[in-house]
C-alpha cells in the first residue's frame, strides 16, 4: 500500500504541519504524480493568511500548492496522453472552487492532477526547472488568451511558424513568475513586448523577448512608455504588481489599439496581514482604500472607454486555453527551444519540512527567481 505525507495547512492561518495523508487513486480523466519537486507561488502564502476571504470554500485541514513536477505513477482508465513512469510538470488546482480538493493541492508526495493540466517534460529539463512554470504559465495564457480576456493570437509551436502581427503587448511587472511568461507567451504568437522590471533585471527579459524594458520605479516610465509606444498598435496590457493597473489605464488611454488591460494582482496589500486572530479588523482597515481603487479604477475605464478584467489563474481548466498550452504549445516550444521555464528555480532545501520556510520566504519578496522545494 503506497503511503503518503503532505503538508497541512490544518486551521485558518495557521503554520503548516508535515503529517500522514491518504493516496488517492486517479479519477477517470486524472493522474497520479509523485512529486520530486514544487514550486512556492504568492497565492500559496495568500491562502494561508487570509484563504477566508479570497477562497472562502476552502474547508480545513487542506493541502494548498499549485505547482509540481515528478514522476507518473497511476493513470485513469481514460488517460492514454501519460503513462506509468513519465516525467512530468503539472498544474494542481485543488484549490480551484470547482475542485476544491486537498488530493489535488501540490503540498505532497502524491498529488491527483487533471490530465489536460499535465505535460510530459523532456529527459534535459530538471524537476526543479519545470515546477517554475505551472501556475505562471497558466495564468499568463489565461490573460492572453482567453476569449473574455485579452485574445490574442494563439502562440507559434516552432519559432519559424511564428509571424509577426505588427502589435504590442505591455507586461507590467515582467520579472514577476506571470511576467515571464507572459512575455515568451506573446512574443510566440508573434507580438512585441514591452515590459517593466528593476533595472537589474533588464537583460533577464530581454533575453526572455522582451523588446524594450523599462524600470518601473522611475518616475518618468509611464511618459517613457507611452513615447515608447508611439507609432505602434498595442494588443493590450498586463498589469501584475501593486501599482501596475493605474500606470497601465494611463498607458493604454494614450496609445493605439485594443483598449483592454488583465489585471494579474488584486488591489490589497496581503503582505501586511499577519497570521493574527484579527484579520477581519485588518481587512476592515484596507477596506476603504480597496473601494476608493475600485471606484477610482472603475471610473476611469468607462470614461476612457477600457475594459479591465481580473485574471483568475484556473480558469482554463474549463477552456481550450489548457489544451493551447499543455497540449499544442509548450511540448513543441520547449523543445524547439523558443520557451524556457522562467524565471529561475531557488531550491532552498529538500523535503516537505522546507514548504513553510519557503512561504515566509516568498511573502517577504523575490525578483526573477522562484522558490523550490526539491522532494
Amino acid at each position: 500500500m503506497t503511503t503518503n505525507t503532505a503538508a497541512w495547512i490544518l486551521s485558518k492561518r495557521a503554520d503548516l504541519a508535515v503529517q500522514p495523508a491518504s493516496y488517492i487513486p486517479p479519477g477517470d480523466n486524472e493522474i497520479v504524480v509523485k512529486n520530486h519537486a514544487i514550486a512556492i507561488n504568492p497565492l500559496d502564502w495568500i491562502l494561508q493568511n487570509a484563504g477566508e476571504l479570497v477562497f472562502s470554500w476552502i474547508r480545513y485541514p487542506f493541502i494548498l500548492g499549485s505547482d509540481l513536477a515528478g514522476e507518473v505513477v497511476e493513470v485513469g482508465k481514460n488517460v492514454s496522453r501519460f503513462k506509468v513512469g513519465q516525467r512530468v510538470l503539472a498544474h494542481a488546482v485543488g484549490s480551484d472552487p470547482k475542485r476544491n480538493r486537498a488530493a489535488e493541492g501540490a503540498f505532497q508526495n502524491y498529488t491527483v492532477v487533471l490530465e489536460h493540466m499535465a505535460y510530459a517534460i523532456p529527459d534535459s529539463m530538471s524537476y526543479e526547472s519545470a515546477a517554475v512554470l505551472p501556475l505562471g504559465l497558466s495564468t499568463a495564457a489565461c490573460g492572453l488568451f482567453e476569449k473574455d480576456q485579452m485574445a490574442l493570437l494563439h502562440p507559434s509551436a516552432t519559432a519559424k511558424q511564428a509571424k509577426a502581427t505588427g502589435q504590442t503587448v505591455l507586461v507590467w511587472g515582467g520579472s514577476t513568475s506571470v511576467g515571464c511568461n507572459a512575455i515568451q507567451l506573446a512574443v510566440a504568437a508573434g507580438y512585441e513586448v514591452i515590459a517593466t522590471a528593476s533595472a537589474k533585471n533588464f537583460d533577464y527579459l530581454r533575453k526572455l523577448g522582451a523588446s524594450q524594458v523599462f524600470d518601473y520605479r522611475s518616475d518618468s516610465v509611464v511618459t517613457d512608455i507611452i513615447q515608447a509606444c508611439n507609432g505602434k498598435i498595442l494588443a493590450g496590457a498586463m498589469a501584475i504588481g501593486m501599482g501596475s493597473m493605474e500606470a497601465c489605464l494611463d498607458i493604454v488611454h494614450a496609445c493605439k489599439g485594443n483598449k483592454f488591460v488583465a489585471m494579474a494582482t488584486f488591489p490589497v496589500s496581503f503582505q501586511k496581514m499577519t497570521k493574527g486572530t484579527n484579520l477581519k479588523l485588518q481587512f476592515l482597515l484596507q477596506l476603504p482604500r480597496l473601494v476608493a481603487f475600485m471606484l477610482s479604477m472603475q471610473i476611469k475605464s468607462r470614461l476612457r472607454g477600457i475594459r479591465t478584467k481580473a485574471i483568475f489563474g484556473t480558469s482554463l481548466i474549463a477552456n481550450e486555453v489548457s489544451q493551447l498550452i499543455y497540449r499544442d504549445f509548450l511540448p513543441a516550444a520547449l523543445a524547439q527551444g523558443i520557451f524556457v521555464a522562467a524565471p529561475s528555480p531557488h531550491v532552498i532545501g529538500k523535503g516537505l519540512e522546507y514548504v513553510q520556510a519557503g512561504l515566509d520566504m516568498q511573502r517577504k519578496g523575490v525578483s526573477a527567481s522562484k522558490i523550490v522545494i526539491s522532494l
